[in-house]
């Protein structure tokens, strides 16, 4: 077989896998929120939701609060020759809290869930799945996508806008004490000209965004933890997986969606001038 036959071979094959992986984790998705649908009551008892809340939620905390709080005052110190050059260091905190509450903080926060929360989730359910506690809840008549994943999703659907909200809090104090506290700027000047440039929109976008990222992140990472091969290696190969899935989702949705908003904002703004990429 010829190098040219053996590389078309190759290609045909990684889009056959690429269709059907989709088209088994469209069908995953489909099954979860068909239990959600038919028993949304027994899917959010908080006997299920408390655990995860904390996990994902509560535990993810001491990172975001760091992350956001480093992102404001790198973008401070990045940003502030550049303004100051044209006399324009009062106005920096109303281009870094802009930046931060429509893109960077939902990402963040939504990047940081990914991290520390998909791959354990893939690498828990990958394990159970491994062990064959899936088959034995099964035997039961227990439904693994009505006690397991529909928790965890909804989970990540409510504690990621969340924590986005306080990556984004963190991010602006961040900014203001690098601005304020070592450059000087009049702390009026950097809320007043923020106050002038947000938008109620601005934030609403971001957490908008930060709802489908915490989706997307729970989906995959419950997809790749019951889609896991079995032994070890297969676990952490899950875990690995979701990571970087997730991580694709989110920057793609975040592309999307940035187009999606703006549109939105300007058909019912009608105004071009104030609408930002």
């Amino acid at each position: 077989m010829s190098i040219a036959v053996q590389q078309i071979s190759r290609f045909g094959w990684l889009v056959y896998e690429s269709v059907t992986g989709f088209g088994s984790f469209a069908t995953f998705v489909w099954a979860v929120l068909a239990r959600f649908a038919a028993h949304p009551l027994r899917c959010m008892k908080w006997a299920l939701l408390g655990p995860q809340f904390y996990s994902i939620g509560v535990a993810s905390i001491p990172v975001v609060a760091i992350t956001g709080a480093f992102i404001g005052m790198i973008l401070a110190l990045e940003g502030f020759d550049q303004f100051a050059s044209l006399g324009q260091e009062s106005r920096l905190g109303s281009l870094i809290n802009i930046s931060v509450t429509k893109q960077i903080g939902p990402v963040l926060a939504a990047v940081m869930v990914a991290g520390r929360v998909g791959g354990a989730l893939a690498a828990e359910l990958g394990t159970m799945a491994v062990t064959e506690q899936l088959d034995a809840m099964r035997a039961m008549d227990a439904d693994p996508l009505r006690i397991l994943v529909a928790p965890r999703v909804i989970a990540c659907i409510i504690m990621t806008p969340l924590l986005t909200i306080y990556s984004d809090l963190l991010g602006a104090w961040g900014a203001w004490f690098v601005t304020v506290c070592v450059f000087g700027v009049a702390s009026v000047d950097y809320w007043y000209y923020t106050a002038q440039v947000l938008d109620w929109w601005d934030p609403v976008s971001g957490l908008l965004k930060s709802v489908a990222f915490g989706a997307a992140i729970g989906f995959i990472a419950c997809f790749k933890g019951f889609s896991c091969s079995a032994g070890a290696a297969g676990v952490g190969r899950a875990a690995t997986n979701a990571f970087v899935a997730s991580f694709l989702a989110i920057i793609l949705l975040n592309l999307v969606l940035a187009e999606f908003f703006g549109s939105v904002y300007l058909l019912f703004s009608g105004d071009a001038t104030t609408l930002m990429p």
